[in-house]
């Protein structure tokens, strides 16, 4: 809750604000006096260009965008990171840097990062071995050592991004030409394990397999400041064939035995009830540990053939066992990502119908996030395309975000970049609130300003509740114009070049996406 400074006056400064005011004092010759809660400095005193002062202002700064800006970085086969098998430690995290960095440019504000491809681990997991995408080896830690996951959330958190641990929940072992490190599954726990065409799968009815894949997830959940956990569309693989084209059902005849039979349902409702109940195991342990760690999916986009009716195309419900509309329905996630891929135009997969579905079927109302396909601009579309489908996201009622696949799209084409920066990315956005997380708004912040001796501004600001902001809002106002940006926690000041801000205003942001009240300065002349 705000605290209010006409009910709780304070006659000493906090430490925070006492060291900034003491900093600017000697720095600058300025005179500091307080307004209604709001320190503000006169510049008087100063031979600055701009002989003014910032007072406290009763200008109310516009409501800032709130968009979920995300992109999947895959680690499997190497698609979008580490570039290849082999890369030294030092060039590995200078790829990650490089993401994070493009990441920021374009102005996205969340990464999901695959960290388990299949039964393997891109950080140093207690359970599973090391991957073979970092080194080339499975079981082999980067060398020198670092943990990736460690690296990547901290770097992200340093650059305002969120970052969502990405896991393939039942996908065991890729085609490789490498043999499987004694400690991966396949070798201590085989009876768990299928072969199924050129892959191996956990097989989902076991329930040794639900608790095993839970306990990977729950590992990373409470050791690692992540700030989301993230599936996409694998649950049972997509159908495989034999040499003469015939469908080959998933072996889990054991399984079916031991616990489906006497379930009494069919065999299929029995799969898709065994991903059902995973599903909502995942999401109540993520919430019994950290409330505020969102639990996202992204299933195929088409639940159903006929759902709306013109939509035709891959039975997700009947081929991989995901009752996604389920899900979504009964809240088991925070946010939703459908991925659709597929164009604007073409009815039988139009992009803006069936977003216009899923969002109707949102009657809890979590987060709905399209999965847009980004690499077809790189042959197939056109940049326009995925501009006007974010446009078509933002003008969706229930829909507040979107997901490119994925980041190499993002990094090699300048082209797409540029439109994307100039059509649909001018200013930063704020993650959307998630209200069944928790409703309490951070306190409003105090800030400073003061003016340099050459002329320049330079904003400083503290939280005044407990804790620390997760992020800041800043807001300045020249003329008419309205310019946001929005910078991690960590960071308490800022300076300013130019011609000075009618206004400045600034808000603390939880993880939720709460806001504060904004505290706000005016300039008077």
């Amino acid at each position: 809750m705000e605290s209010d400074a006409r009910q709780h006056p304070r006659t000493t400064p906090t430490e925070p604000e006492a060291r900034t005011r003491r900093s600017f004092g000697r720095s600058f010759g300025l005179d500091l006096f307080r307004t209604s809660g709001l320190t503000a400095v006169l510049a008087l005193s100063t031979p600055s260009a701009y002989p003014a002062v910032y007072e406290a202002g009763r200008v109310v700064p516009p409501p800032p965008a709130r968009e979920f800006r995300g992109a999947w970085v895959a680690t499997v086969g190497n698609i979008d990171w580490p570039s290849r098998k082999g890369l030294t430690s030092a060039e590995q995290q200078a790829e990650l840097l490089a993401i994070l960095n493009r990441a920021v440019q374009l102005k996205l504000n969340a990464i999901i990062f695959q960290v388990r491809p299949a039964c393997d681990a891109l950080y140093a997991s207690r359970i599973e071995p090391w991957s073979e995408y970092l080194s080339g080896t499975m079981g082999q830690a980067p060398n020198p050592f670092y943990d990736p996951l460690t690296f990547v959330v901290a770097e992200a958190h340093k650059r305002g991004l969120e970052l969502h641990a990405w896991f393939n929940p039942y996908r065991a072992r890729g085609i490789s030409d490498h043999p499987a490190a004694p400690a991966h599954i396949s070798k201590t726990r085989p009876q768990l394990v299928r072969p199924y065409g050129k892959f191996l799968w956990l097989d989902p009815g076991e329930r040794d397999v639900q608790d095993y894949s839970l306990s990977v997830i729950m590992d990373v959940v409470k050791r690692y400041d992540v700030d989301g956990v993230h599936f996409d569309d694998y649950f049972y693989p997509y159908k495989e064939k034999d040499a003469a084209g015939r469908e080959i059902d998933f072996p889990d005849g054991a399984s079916w035995r031991r616990f489906g039979v006497r379930s009494k349902l069919s065999r299929d409702d029995w799969r898709r009830d065994n991903v059902n109940r995973f599903i909502e195991r995942v999401y109540r342990s993520i919430k019994a540990e950290k409330p505020w760690v969102k639990f996202g999916v992204s299933p195929f986009g088409i639940w159903r053939p006929g759902n709306p009716p013109q939509i035709k195309g891959f039975d997700s419900y009947a081929e991989l066992y995901a009752d996604s509309r389920k899900w979504l329905a009964n809240g088991w996630l925070d946010y939703f990502a459908p991925q659709l891929y597929w164009a604007i135009e073409p009815p039988d997969q139009s992009f803006p119908v069936l977003l216009r579905w899923w969002a109707a079927q949102d009657t809890r109302g979590r987060h709905l996030f399209a999965g847009i396909d980004s690499t077809k601009t790189r042959s197939r579309w056109q940049p326009q395309e995925i501009v006007n489908q974010i446009r078509l996201c933002r003008s969706q009622p229930g829909a507040d975000g979107h997901i490119h696949w994925n980041m190499r799209s993002l990094m090699r084409n300048g082209a797409f970049d540029e439109v994307l920066e100039r059509e649909v990315y001018q200013q930063p956005a704020v993650m959307p609130a998630s209200p069944w997380l928790g409703r309490s708004h951070p306190n409003k912040p105090r800030l400073f300003a003061s003016f340099e001796a050459g002329g320049g501004l330079r904003l400083g600001w503290t939280s005044t509740g407990p804790g620390n902001a997760w992020l800041w809002l800043v807001q300045t106002q020249i003329s008419d114009h309205w310019t946001t940006l929005v910078v991690p926690g960590v960071q308490t000041a800022r300076a300013w070049t130019g011609a000075p801000p009618d206004v400045v205003a600034i808000s603390a942001v939880d993880r939720n996406g709460n806001l504060s009240s904004p505290a706000v300065l005016q300039l008077q002349r």
